[in-house]
């Protein structure tokens, strides 16, 4: 309302809100500009982008019961293509600064349990994927997520999230040459360091950890980078006296061009045969552990990068986290549809939120260069496993900080998050350990007769886990 020169009422309607981009995307609404939002996807991108080579590196690790073994250059095209799409996704759908890319534990769950552990082939273990994707979308619809994150105690959740990255650094290890089966022992200190190969290890270690102590934006990626320099320049030099086991044959090459069409091979190379090949249990349990990898990683990932953007609610809760979890449940399914491993949010979108993005405008960005990544997979031909294996350590180390949030003290959940903690490594199974936290916490709480404290879905779960290692004994 307006009053004219004569003292009359008038009325005047309400100025137009931003409209365009600005609009659908609330950019003016949160504080940001267009100009902040596009740089902090670039951030976002370059602090994440080292999944394109850790990804077909841990998928590319072992060959299936058919002898199929998946290559660097079909991997890195499916990596980027899946998570490209469904950053995007996330930015128009669910409108946050959210970055979505293969999750670093669920390919190693893909890698060395679905197929090394249970004989899965690499169609049948995306298949499970799949299910997975699917089954958390439709949990997420009908609101049983929620219940679910609310049943299980935090410190078991930590306790997964950690265990995945001891895993990761005993491969990041034997990727490097330090680590090799022992004469006595499991496992020992490789006897002789004195390789170039070890050479390039560790001197890629040490830079990466320096840039990452130093809060370098991009560390990883760097590190990969510095690494690769190192061996070509070896290998420049020396030639065939240095091994390694690469894509392009038994040296690393430098690429006859940097460019290529994307290979869309693997696009659609899954199948549902797992229930034809393992027992009812081990199918469920399989599908229940990399679930629960899942399922928890998520939410708090959510919930801390949005109060990290100040975007969280006065009670704390993230506004519209229905439609985050289910961009992130179908991306599940979408990783497992393209043999990308299972999609995730990323804890690295952290990077762009530092820097100033806001809205879903960033998440669009890094989707973008995502996808234009798919036709540099040549590049990846020259990248050797001794310049990733020091990130997997890294990203070992980035999964271990939580370790001393878990209540040691209370011996009830301490027994459990150790159990799951040390089994994954020990026996190079993330179902191991997920099962065995599980189970010994349920035990415990009935023991103690706390049976109240543990959740009905808890109990369920616990039940299915105790099938699978029942199974596995008497098979």
């Amino acid at each position: 309302m307006a009053q004219t020169s004569e003292g009359q009422t008038v009325s005047v309607p309400d100025a137009p809100g931003p409209s365009g981009l600005d609009g659908f995307f609330k950019i003016t609404e949160r504080g940001s500009t267009v100009r902040t939002e596009i740089l902090a996807g670039l951030t976002t991108w370059l602090t994440m982008a080292y999944i394109l080579f850790l990804n077909p590196t841990i998928l590319g690790t072992i060959s299936d019961n058919t002898g199929l073994k998946l290559a660097f250059p079909e991997v890195l095209t499916v990596t980027a293509l899946a998570a490209g799409v469904m950053t995007i996704a996330m930015g128009v759908f669910g409108k946050y600064p959210f970055a979505i890319a293969a999750g670093l534990g669920l390919n190693a769950f893909v890698t060395f349990t679905l197929v090394a552990q249970l004989g899965l082939t690499w169609p049948q273990a995306m298949g499970v994927i799949v299910i997975e994707g699917v089954v958390i979308s439709i949990l997420v619809l009908t609101g049983l997520r929620q219940m679910i994150m609310d049943a299980i105690p935090m410190d078991l959740k930590l306790a997964i999230g950690i265990g995945i990255g001891l895993f990761l650094t005993i491969i990041g290890f034997v990727n490097g040459g330090i680590v090799v089966p022992g004469q006595g022992t499991v496992v020992t200190i490789n006897p002789d360091l004195t390789t170039l190969r070890v050479l390039v290890f560790l001197v890629t270690l040490g830079l990466t950890a320096a840039l990452v102590a130093r809060n370098v934006r991009g560390s990883i990626l760097i590190g990969i980078a510095f690494g690769t320099v190192v061996a070509t320049v070896i290998n420049v030099i020396w030639g065939h006296k240095v091994i390694w086991a690469s894509l392009g044959g038994e040296v690393a090459q430098i690429p006859h061009s940097l460019t290529a069409s994307p290979d869309f091979t693997l696009v659609g190379k899954f199948n549902f045969g797992v229930f034809s090949v393992l027992s009812f249990w081990t199918a469920i349990a399989a599908i229940v552990s990399v679930m629960l990898s899942d399922f928890f990683d998520t939410m708090g990932t959510a919930v801390g990068l949005g109060k990290e953007a100040g975007l969280l609610d006065q009670d704390g809760r993230l506004p519209g986290m229905k439609r985050v979890l289910l961009v992130d449940g179908v991306a599940a399914a979408v990783g497992g549809a393209v043999s990308a491993s299972s999609n995730t949010t990323y804890i690295e979108s952290g990077a762009g939120i530092g820097d100033g993005g806001r809205t879903g405008l960033t998440s669009v960005v890094v989707g973008v260069l995502f996808l234009a990544a798919m036709f540099f997979s040549p590049i990846a031909g020259i990248v050797p496993p001794e310049a990733t294996a020091p990130a997997l350590i890294i990203v070992g180390y980035l999964m271990m900080k939580s370790v001393g949030d878990i209540d040691w003290r209370d011996a009830a959940i301490g027994i459990p998050a150790l159990l799951t903690i040390t089994l994954m490594p020990f026996t190079y199974s993330i179902t191991n350990g997920v099962a065995a936290g599980f189970v010994s916490y349920t035990l415990i709480k009935l023991l103690q007769g706390r049976w109240r404290d543990v959740h009905l879905l808890t109990y369920i779960v616990s039940v299915l886990f105790i099938g699978y290692f029942v199974r596995g004994l008497l098979a």
